[in-house]
């Protein structure tokens, strides 16, 4: 193996094996989110398109704690927002936020939203994430800024806004709400979620330490190329991966 040589996303053999892979990859997310205090009250989800059905996706029950989601937990939700498979309700600001973004990026498997806190106090600041540092470097030109805010999103409308807006970027900011981020694998989106949470918080402190140094632009884009492709994050979320099953393993059931 070439010392450059990294794992890379499975291939699967059928529907089946594709579909127990990404709803896997979407409790242990939601177990880590957990973890790492992501949650708030009953906001926030994480969503995986249906590898069959490519215009339903796979999303957490609505009131049911990050932390104890199990892949028998997850439901299924048509493009019209009925649950087809599960005996849950739903966040309707999940339907009308991830399925405008599912419908816009066909390559987008996975998306990620949550109220956590560095997320949010930086979102109150409409302001796009400055090149500070190696990591922030995977966002660089790569995510976007809905610049105003109007409650909570419940409308079709407003989420399809929020899907233009994102455009081809992997992640958003939503002013006054919080962060975003989308992903080719359940992965990669929630890889994304955490750095970009951790960028923020590391912004916010050096801006109250000081007067931080941006990474110039050639530098940043470079970098960028290096850190911040869809396998990167992939990648990157695999030891997060190995930790949550080894010390729950119960979120396969």
């Amino acid at each position: 193996m070439s010392v450059f040589s990294r794992p890379q996303p499975p291939i699967f053999n059928s529907i089946e094996e594709e579909r127990l892979h990404r709803k896997q990859r979407l409790a242990a997310a939601f177990r880590l989110f957990g973890r790492f205090g992501f949650n708030e009250g009953i906001a926030g989800h994480i969503t995986a398109r249906d590898p069959e059905f490519t215009d339903h996706f796979w999303v957490n029950p609505l009131g049911k704690y990050f932390g104890h989601i199990r892949v028998s937990d997850l439901v299924l939700v048509n493009r019209h927002g009925d649950v087809v498979k599960g005996d849950a309700l739903i966040n309707q600001a999940a339907f009308a936020i991830h399925s405008e973004i599912h419908e816009a990026r066909p390559d987008v498997v996975a998306a990620a939203h949550a109220h956590s806190i560095y997320g949010k106090a930086w979102s109150s600041l409409g302001r796009l994430l400055d090149p500070l540092t190696q990591d922030a470097c995977a966002f660089y030109e790569d995510h976007a800024l809905l610049d105003d805010y109007t409650g909570v999103v419940l409308e079709s409308s407003e989420g399809k806004r929020l899907a233009q807006t994102l455009g081809n970027n992997k992640a958003i900011i939503l002013r006054n709400h919080g962060i975003l981020t989308v992903g080719q694998t359940v992965d990669e989106a929630s890889f994304w979620y955490i750095t970009l949470e951790r960028t923020c918080q590391a912004q916010l402190l050096a801006e109250a330490a000081g007067n931080p140094k941006s990474i110039s632009h050639e530098t940043a884009r470079l970098t960028h190329s290096q850190v911040g492709a869809p396998k990167a994050g992939w990648f990157s979320f695999q030891p997060l991966y190995d930790r949550i099953v080894r010390e729950e393993p119960d979120l396969f059931d």
